[in-house]
């Protein structure tokens, strides 16, 4: 890529992560159980990112606030729309992606 300034550059990766957000909130079908196990990251770690940036900018922001961003609504509300309870096979894929 040619050599882009700091400002450019964030705007840049700020109009992605707004486009992966509201791509993630359109696919409601994929579990963040899914994700974890594909990814090794789901919509509550980047809420949890988003509220660790917040704090290493001194922005107030709680973990209610940071997920409403990300989900687009309560987390709650979130949860008794869209997620499922986990299958064991995805709890097993979990459990093995995960070992320390």
């Amino acid at each position: 890529m040619s050599e882009i300034d700091d400002k450019t550059r964030t705007e840049l990766e700020a109009a992605v992560y707004r486009r992966l957000v509201e791509h993630l909130r359109t696919r409601t079908d994929v579990q963040n159980i899914d994700l974890m196990n594909l990814a090794g990251f789901c919509l509550n770690c980047l809420s949890n990112w988003l509220k660790d940036a917040a704090d290493a900018k001194g922005v107030a922001m709680t973990k209610d606030e940071s997920r409403e961003a990300v989900y687009g609504m309560s987390y709650e509300e979130f949860k008794s729309r869209y997620q499922k309870e986990a299958s064991a096979e995805q709890k097993a894929a979990f459990d093995k992606s995960h070992r320390h």
